[in-house]
């Protein structure tokens, strides 16, 4: 039950995997930073439950299911919330892991700031870059927010929110297998390892020429090499990769976490993937790619009587 003069409203914003990047975090304007790259929008993300009840003090809450704290989206909800004092409550469902790659933080970053923008009457677009921007200075990611504007198959053509930044979607019918191994990797740790930045600064041709012919193909081969040749991956992620693709699977490790995505090369090989991985000592899932970006699900203004 929503108090009277309360207002609530709840948010959606699907997950993501990056197969392939380079980072492009330097432009002074925070709109034009982020990464070029491409990757696969989920079906699955997070969800987001905005509640503003106007009163004497200011205050904000932002919990995920088990309470604890979510600096990111806490940082989305501030800069979007009210002007009038009041209390803003924002509740957060996250339908994957947090830090394992799986675009967590831009996803409940997007969903937070859609929620907190429809009960404090902001626009979209300020949505969106409160968003990009909490994201970024979080150490969340290098453009996620982009990159789940839309669905499917996403192509980061050009770094930032449009319109500085370009991004693509095609659609992507195939299931996709998505799991964790270990423990997550904190992207802002990763990208400030010199070494780890010049073997993905030296994939950058690789990436140029799947900009250029981009295909679901193409692209899932793109992600494996990307994967192989940068050396993120734990040994038990090399060694669960390496068995997926005997199996008839392509497979590639998710940016940035001890995890990956796998597509079946072909649909026979679905059935015997899905077998194995259910035999595996992994925890993983199969769903599709999102068919669009982010939305709000429900709105609901209760006014005072009279």
């Amino acid at each position: 039950m929503v108090a009277h003069g309360a207002r609530r409203a709840v948010a959606f914003a699907p997950g993501h995997v990056t197969g392939i990047f380079a980072p492009a975090d330097d432009a002074p304007d925070l709109a034009a930073r982020g990464s070029r790259g491409a990757g696969l929008v989920l079906e699955l993300g997070v969800r987001a439950t905005a509640t503003f009840r106007p009163g004497r003090v200011r205050r904000l809450e932002v919990r995920g299911e088990d309470r604890r704290a979510l600096p990111i989206s806490t940082a989305a909800a501030r800069r979007l919330a009210p002007d009038r004092p009041g209390v803003l409550r924002v509740r957060l469902r996250h339908d994957l892991p947090i830090g394992q790659g799986f675009g967590m933080s831009a996803a409940g970053a997007l969903a937070t700031s859609l929620a907190v923008a429809q009960v404090a009457h902001r626009s979209r677009a300020l949505a969106v870059r409160g968003a990009h921007e909490a994201d970024l200075l979080g150490g969340g990611g290098l453009g996620g927010v982009a990159a789940i504007l839309g669905g499917g198959l996403e192509l980061r053509r050009t770094a930032g929110l449009p319109p500085l930044g370009r991004v693509d979607h095609r659609a992507f019918l195939r299931p996709i297998w998505v799991g964790v191994l270990g423990r997550p990797i904190p992207t802002r740790t990763a990208l400030a390892n010199p070494a780890l930045r010049r073997r993905i600064a030296a994939q950058s041709s690789a990436l140029d020429d799947l900009l250029r012919r981009p295909d679901p193909e193409r692209f899932l081969a793109a992600s494996e090499r990307f994967t192989d040749r940068v050396g993120l991956a734990s040994r038990p992620l090399d060694q669960l990769l390496r068995a997926l693709r005997r199996r008839g699977a392509f497979a590639a490790q998710a940016m940035f976490g001890d995890s990956f995505f796998a597509v079946a090369r072909g649909p026979g090989r679905r059935a015997e993937l899905g077998r194995w991985l259910g035999r595996a000592p992994v925890r993983a899932v199969e769903l599709n790619a999102a068919r669009r970006g982010p939305f709000v699900r429900a709105r609901l203004t209760e006014k005072p009587p009279g």
